[in-house]
């Protein structure tokens, strides 16, 4: 079994570059006269990006850049490049030694289109929140521009993007197989997931005279090479995996077509019978058979099917997703290599992840915490969104099979120290603009995983399963929210801060095994919403999400409920849902949607299925196989809604209270044989059907505008309005006036604020 931590330099161990002397920079130049005022020949690396360039530690740029500038490298930024040529990716001039790209915190298709492949108007992490400065395929566009600028630089490919893309990938946008991002891109490495570790080592390496060629034993890495190299041993795992039934032995002289099927069974068993008790021969030998020697997991390598094979097979395609899957913990897992031609893609095991005080060390470096001085008073509206909140983990062991988290930063937790954090928090309190005292988010991409791990490192670094809470909480996991709990209660006390809030969303099933967590953040953390995300009400959609039933919803909700009142304080609980995932049938949504009804609850923003490069619900939305089980030609089918009128129906039936969605549950509910839902009873769905509908719709709109102007004159909306002596939100939806307060949708006693949606999270 390969150690928990296999023998690595620490991050900030490796010998200082000679350009140290140069010391740190306010901002990392991105022109040329800022390098000369640093007294600048040359860069040593410079790193291009799809986003605009800000000095934050939720930016994956101002995290690389920073981490290389403290290994004493002169790091300089190219931000949103003009890619119609290769002139701007030459205005720093040659770097010595590579070229980092990445398209950004997020994938760049993902940035650019809706999940219904409509392009976007707008991006948030571009100055303005202008839409259309990326390209698509960022990374790979950059990466070819940056060999026409200088064809001998390496290129060293990263992030989000890269990491979703380093292997052969579903493209939803295409609807095809694409090949790996690095074969199309021309770039000489990729690293996948955090890669602090790989890309310090890189630079390092460079710096010495290596070439990429040089760097193959690199974890949380990718690239190209001929062969599988002499002393490693490759597992075969091109075919499907499963060996059938093994037929017993059948009496060769017995006619099985003359023969019933009972008859022959029969005879043959007493052939069996008969040839198992004869008397051994005195010339016969025992045949010995000795167990196969186990192999070094750290010189071995699982062979997928090649590129070719998945394009053609899907049932190849998603069990080489499996098997990919399979082999992401950093404690087991092996190398991958993958054909593409008469070539291999080669996938070194994931990076280690940092240790608590690696994590420290790389949100200790300077940052600025604000946008370069470049974009003037330019709004960059993902700044915005984090300006004032603190990233206090990274990683996901939830496994959620729509989410990217985990093929990106891996499942298992690295958390900083509680000093490490307070700190940055009196950081933003001396050096950001703006600071009124609260902070709006200690988290993460789930806020209450802080610290949580494995009982045991030496299980964790076996484990091979692909989440620790589904289908139930894992025995051997920590749920212990101590830690979590202990940095609220400081934070909160420190000088200065006035209220700090969980905005990253949270894992209920996690909360309800410490009470007191869930009263802490109830009690004092909540600022009037608290997001969480069920998905479904559904067991059909849940399973192939890997989340949890909705009945630990309702225990999380009913704590909430208690503490919320304990508190003496009205706060609203907002649960996400997903329309149109794979393994959600129309009668799925409908549930959903009377679930909705008889909770009054109406949400104002839907979420549809969205299939990110190699997430594991891509894989079921495009080969219509499930690889969290053994993938078979005979495995059971996941039915996908592809369809686009099916994934408009299950957008409606999420929002059932939009009288322009009306008409088409209608049709859907006559079709489906539930018309007994039609109608203006308490247990119907929708309103039956009037010939002034269009009328409603107007009158809706009416009203809505009308609250507008009432609040022009009074300071109020209609959204506020008197119930049992006290003032509660309801939410805008063209609704005819019927109250719109939920009960999953608690109240608050401060001024209201409007449900914001998920926030950005970071991804390099």
């Amino acid at each position: 079994m390969a150690s928990h931590h296999p023998v690595h330099t620490a991050l900030f161990e490796h010998p200082k570059y000679w350009a140290e002397c140069y010391g740190t920079s306010e901002y990392l130049p991105m022109n040329r006269a800022e390098m000369d005022a640093l007294g600048w020949d040359s860069c040593d690396i410079i790193i291009v990006t799809g986003d605009a360039y800000v000095d934050h530690p939720s930016f994956g740029m101002a995290i690389i850049g920073r981490l290389l500038e403290a290994q004493g490298f002169r790091v300089g930024i190219i931000a949103q490049p003009d890619w119609t040529s290769k002139d701007a990716f030459m205005a720093l001039g040659e770097p010595n030694l590579f070229f980092g790209v990445a398209a950004g915190n997020m994938d760049s298709m993902i940035n650019r289109y809706t999940a219904d492949r409509k392009p976007r108007s707008d991006d948030a992490y571009t100055p303005g929140g202008m839409g259309g400065k990326r390209p698509d395929r960022a990374s790979l566009v950059y990466s070819q521009r940056c060999k026409e600028a200088y064809t001998h630089v390496p290129v060293i490919l990263g992030g989000i993007e890269a990491s979703l893309r380093r292997i052969a990938h579903y493209d939803y946008w295409q609807e095809k197989v694409r090949r790996s991002i690095l074969l199309d891109a021309t770039a000489d490495m990729l690293v996948y997931g955090n890669a602090e570790r790989a890309i310090v080592e890189i630079a390092q390496r460079l710096s010495r005279g290596q070439t990429p060629a040089d760097m193959l034993d690199i974890r949380g890495t990718a690239f190209i090479r001929q062969d599988t190299p002499q002393g490693w041993s490759e597992i075969d795992s091109t075919r499907v995996d499963q060996p059938g039934k093994i037929d017993r032995i059948v009496n060769p002289y017995v006619n099985t077509q003359e023969l019933d099927a009972c008859e022959l069974e029969q005879r043959n068993d007493k052939w069996l019978d008969d040839t198992a008790y004869r008397p051994k021969r005195p010339d016969e030998k025992k045949i010995q058979f000795h167990p196969r020697a186990k192999l070094d997991r750290s010189r071995t390598v699982i062979r997928l099917p090649s590129f070719e094979k998945i394009t053609n097979d899907k049932v190849l395609y998603a069990h080489a997703n499996r098997v990919l899957h399979l082999e992401t913990n950093p404690g087991n897992a092996r190398a991958l290599v993958q054909k593409h031609g008469n070539i291999d893609l080669w996938i070194n095991p994931p990076p280690i992840p940092l240790s608590m005080d690696e994590m420290d060390g790389v949100f200790a470096l300077p940052y600025a915490r604000r946008p370069h001085p470049d974009y003037g008073d330019a709004r960059i509206p993902a700044y915005e969104m984090i300006r004032f909140s603190v990233n206090i983990m990274r990683g996901c062991f939830g496994g959620c099979t729509f989410c990217s988290i985990t093929e990106h930063e891996g499942r298992i937790i690295q958390s900083r120290s509680k000093e490490s954090i307070l700190n940055e928090i009196e950081d933003i309190r001396e050096k950001v603009p703006g600071f009124t005292g609260v902070i709006s988010d200690l988290g993460g991409p789930t806020a209450n995983m802080y610290r949580l791990a494995c009982k045991d490192p030496k299980i964790e670094a076996s484990c091979r399963k692909p989440s620790c809470v589904y289908p139930g909480i894992c025995q051997n996991l920590n749920t212990d929210h101590s830690s979590l709990k202990e940095l609220y209660r400081e934070a909160r006390e420190l000088p200065g801060v006035k209220k700090v809030l969980i905005s990253s969303g949270l894992r209920y099933d996690l909360a309800v095994e410490d009470p007191e967590y869930v009263k802490e953040l109830v009690t004092h953390h909540v600022g009037g919403y608290l997001k969480i995300a069920p998905e479904h009400t559904e067991q059909g959609p849940l399973s192939k999400m890997m989340k949890p039933g909705i009945g630990s919803y309702d225990r999380f909700k009913e704590l909430f409920e208690k503490f919320t009142k304990e508190a003496g304080k009205e706060q609203y609980l907002i649960p996400y849902f997903i329309a149109a995932h794979p393994g959600t049938t129309d009668e799925d949504m409908m549930h959903l949607a009377l679930w909705l009804k008889k909770y009054d609850f109406r949400a104002d923003q839907v979420q549809a299925f969205y299939p990110s490069p190699m997430a594991s619900a891509t894989t079921m939305y495009h080969t219509g196989k499930n690889p969290l089980s053994r993938v078979t030609y005979k495995s059971d089918k996941v039915d996908s809604v592809k369809d686009p009128e099916q994934r408009k129906l299950h957008k409606a039936f999420l929002r059932y209270h939009d009288p322009a969605n009306w008409d088409l549950l209608r049709k859907a509910l006559q079709r489906m044989g539930r018309a007994e839902l039609i109608g203006d009873g308490p247990n119907q769905l929708i309103p039956a059907y009037s010939p002034d509908e269009k009328q409603k719709i107007y009158e809706s709109h009416r009203r809505k505008n009308k609250g507008s102007a009432h609040a022009k004159r009074t300071g109020k909306t209609q959204n506020e309005r008197q119930h049992n002596g006290k003032k509660i939100l309801t939410q805008h939806t063209g609704l005819p006036p019927k109250a719109q307060e939920t009960s999953t949708m608690k109240k608050t006693t401060g001024t209201p604020q409007k449900a914001k949606r998920r926030p950005l999270k970071s991804r390099r």
